[in-house]
């Protein structure tokens, strides 16, 4: 009678100890390779963050503060001398601030409108060819930007727009094969019986756009302008060959200042500084719509 139960004591142990690791519980080693996980998260995340606060640390320092204290150390006291140098001096960085911000405001609405646009020709309309236009257009994305430079140079200085705020903006205001291809995709995932039922009700493509199609993919084009407004915002090789002169985007104007101020890091980090305010907000704004974007990427 008392082997039975040694024996159930036994298997009760080990069934015990089964139901512990299938309960998901953490043993040891579990743990180690956890902790090692985001410890070398937190490394990585405290590599990308430096640079950004030694930028806005060196913004609020003194000339003379930053070359007596170490990068890192704290303003002492903090001062605006480098944002007031920066915005009132030879290089107009205030007009270079608006000059970016009417650059970008146009470069969006006319690469998300076009994109749009192409977008749903290619995923809800039938016409001979559809599928070899889209392939031939979305295969341009492996020509390098750098290629393209000196083709469009020389079309905006025979049209004379060198110099000129629409010879920054014309050649990036129409649709991108990445803005088409990422539209396309979400466009096609809508269910077609949610199209044929709005046909049926006597809606026309327009209407199917603007009302069904654009309120079912908010995420995707939260996604995509926002993804636009950065890669235009941070955009210096073409600002600076087309208009060398004037006008001046922030970025170039950024650059020149290193040369004005013969390298005096308080005023170029300032500079910087008022450049990242807007792509924070931006991104402080539209962080839930591009985690959902991530999220319905994944699930499709």
């Amino acid at each position: 009678m008392s082997e039975p139960a040694i024996v159930s004591g036994g298997g009760s142990s080990s069934l015990g100890r089964r139901r512990t690791r299938a309960g998901g519980r953490i043993d040891q080693p579990g743990s180690l390779g956890t902790a090692g996980i985001y410890l070398g998260l937190t490394l990585a995340a405290a590599v990308m963050v430096l640079p950004f606060i030694f930028s806005f640390l060196t913004a609020f320092k003194s000339p003379k503060d930053f070359a007596s204290h170490s990068p890192l150390a704290l303003p002492g006291p903090w001062t605006l001398e480098s944002f007031s140098a920066v915005l009132t001096g030879r290089i107009d960085f205030a007009s270079a601030i608006w000059t970016t911000v009417l650059m970008v405001l146009v470069m969006v609405v006319g690469q998300v409108t076009s994109s749009v646009m192409a977008a749903y020709a290619f995923a809800r309309l039938s016409f001979p060819g559809r599928d070899l236009v889209f392939w031939l257009f979305l295969s341009t994305m492996m020509i390098p930007a750098s290629v393209l430079v000196i083709p469009l140079y020389l079309m905006m200085a025979k049209a004379g727009m060198n110099n000129t705020f629409w010879g920054i903006v014309i050649p990036f205001m129409f649709a991108s094969p990445y803005a088409v291809f990422l539209l396309r995709e979400s466009f096609r995932s809508i269910p077609q019986e949610i199209i044929d039922a709005a046909k049926i009700d006597g809606a026309g493509q327009l209407r199917i756009l603007t009302r069904i199609v654009l309120p079912m993919s908010g995420p995707i084009l939260a996604t995509l302008t926002l993804i636009t407004v950065v890669s235009q915002w941070n955009s210096f090789m073409w600002p600076r060959i087309i208009a060398s002169q004037e006008p001046k985007v922030i970025t170039v104007a950024t650059a020149a200042m290193q040369s004005q101020y013969n390298a005096n890091w308080t005023y170029v980090m300032a500079a910087t500084t008022i450049a990242l305010v807007p792509l924070i907000i931006l991104f402080v704004i539209f962080q839930k719509q591009i985690v959902a974007s991530i999220t319905l990427s994944g699930l499709k």
